[in-house]
């Protein structure tokens, strides 16, 4: 998963994605506790998700109550270090950021410009839908308006003709 992004950790230009001992280094210096060497954060990341997911499902402790409460600690557990390694992990991504915004402010300036762009077509295409969606209302109720001028006619259609038809019908009585 990691090989793709060679390029975006180790200050290599993209192209090198063999060559990961820098991606290495920069993921473990994020603050946490100390890592193996070949371990980086994005590896810790999945291996608590999975984790986290294996204790999830794990029928180890089907029955008993106190089983249950020794599995909730387990998943409890679990789930904090994940959250701990994915909070290391945005650290991480947001130092990334920060520096790229120093060394080069005109990339995040296109990025934003990119970003205000796509927001601006999509509330377009939300506006032409809407527009579309209240000239099919408007032609709907001047038929309704021009079908209330004409004279009173024999509706067509088997639908119109029985709701004529039952208009002319006077309501049951109530029974007391």
């Amino acid at each position: 998963m990691a090989a793709p992004l060679g390029g975006m950790f180790s200050g290599q230009p993209p192209g090198h994605p063999g060559d990961s001992r820098g991606q290495a280094s920069l993921l473990q210096a994020a603050p946490g506790p100390p890592r193996t060497s070949n371990s980086t954060l994005v590896d810790e990341l999945e291996s608590s998700f999975e984790a986290c997911f294996a204790s999830l499902v794990s029928q180890d402790y089907v029955n008993g109550t106190d089983q249950e409460e020794i599995r909730t600690e387990g998943v409890d557990q679990c789930i904090q270090k994940f959250l701990d390694i994915a909070r290391q992990t945005e650290c991480f991504f947001l130092q990334k950021r920060l520096q790229l915004s120093v060394q080069k402010p005109e990339q995040v300036i296109k990025e934003d410009v990119s970003e205000l762009r796509n927001e601006l077509q999509r509330k377009d295409a939300l506006v032409q839908k809407h527009l579309t969606k209240l000239r099919h209302w408007q032609q709907v109720l001047e038929d309704i308006n021009v079908q209330h001028k004409k004279p009173a006619e024999i509706p067509q259609g088997s639908l119109a003709y029985l709701e004529q038809a039952s208009a002319n019908i006077p309501a049951p009585m109530k029974q007391t």
